[in-house]
């Protein structure tokens, strides 16, 4: 895949190398402050250049990526992951996220005491 000259919009690159389904999804993804280019905030027709390194939270996780080729189409998984160098750390495992805050079914809104334990315990 020959590299394009010049830049790629943020929103279409986040895209293309597969970090979210849709464009739109990675247009509101810039817009709501969840993606920096190189330690910036960055809205979603910021142009890349090769080299800058893009930081996009999800979930509570933050993927770090270098782009290494700017392409404008989306691609295949196998070319996509040539276009960039992921440097994310590790995921945690799933059993270390706690599921803190499920109640049982029917049990009713949680009394004041049950709302500052479950405060205490997400450390707010």
């Amino acid at each position: 895949m020959a590299e394009h000259e010049g830049s790629v919009r943020l929103d279409s690159w986040i895209w293309s190398v597969r970090l979210v389904r849709t464009r739109a999804l990675a247009a509101a993804a810039c817009r709501a402050g969840h993606v920096r280019v190189n330690g910036e905030r960055a809205k979603p027709a910021q142009p890349l250049k090769t080299g800058d390194e893009v930081r996009f939270r999800e979930e509570g996780y933050e993927r770090v990526v270098v782009v290494c080729e700017l392409i404008r189409k989306r691609v295949g998984a196998a070319v996509a992951a040539e276009c960039l160098v992921d440097n994310s750390p590790p995921r945690p495992p799933r059993e270390f996220v706690a599921a803190a805050g499920q109640r049982d079914r029917g049990a009713g809104r949680p009394t004041k005491r049950e709302r500052r334990d479950l405060e205490q315990l997400r450390g707010q």
